[in-house]
């Protein structure tokens, strides 16, 4: 019944009523001003103001109810109902990030991103965070499925940065990469949540009070 409940609040905020196939649901988390984990240092590199969007899913509208395709370093690229995504994000004291969920401008080829997305389920949490090695981080799985006949994607390549606004590397990513014996790829093409979360080529359709 829990599920039904937040499920409720979540339709009463959205564009006509109802979530699509195709929509993206974002993840914005509070200002901490700590790097010692994944979301900490993602929002040092890439928050802007007080909007801290830190992860990105795609949502797909099924008979069984609303699921959700994404990458976390938990479960690699999978789909997994709403209410377990939402529990996947519940943070340390208890309560529950925003949850943003955004819809295209033009959402005619949603159904061919999401099963796009689908065939890259079973793949690896890009750790790297770079194209075309076989994994997929959040934002990069969301660009390589919503792309264009033609193959162009639909949303834009930035310049990578990993450094906190002081110029600063936060210790996650600094111990993440010396882990991994490469060099921090800063400045690489790539994406990010935030980034993505700002795109004109979205409208927002509903938030999701960050407590339940």
């Amino acid at each position: 019944m829990r599920f039904l409940f937040i499920f409720l609040i979540l339709l009463a905020g959205c564009r006509d009523n109802r979530l699509l196939t195709g929509d993206l649901v974002f993840v914005a988390v509070p200002q901490t001003g700590k790097d010692d984990g994944i979301a900490g240092a993602i929002t040092a590199s890439t928050s802007k103001d007080s909007l801290n969007v830190i992860h990105v899913g795609i949502i797909e509208v099924v008979p069984e109810g609303v699921m959700v395709i994404d990458a976390t370093g938990e479960r690699g690229v999978a789909e997994r109902p709403l209410d377990v995504f939402f529990e996947d994000f519940r943070l340390e004291d208890g309560s529950m990030p925003i949850f943003y969920v955004k819809r295209l401008d033009d959402n005619s080829g949603a159904a061919s991103y999401v099963e796009r997305a689908k065939s890259f389920v079973g793949e690896p949490y890009d750790y790297y965070f770079m194209h075309g090695n076989g994994a997929h981080y959040c934002s990069e799985l969301v660009y390589d499925s919503y792309r264009r006949d033609d193959g162009t994607a639909l949303f834009p390549s930035c310049k990578m940065n990993f450094k906190a606004a002081d110029g600063s590397l936060p210790a996650y990513w600094v111990e993440l990469f010396d882990s991994l014996g490469v060099p921090v790829p800063q400045g690489e093409p790539g994406t990010n949540p935030q980034e993505m979360f700002l795109s004109p080529a979205l409208d927002m359709v509903c938030r999701l009070p960050s407590r339940h």
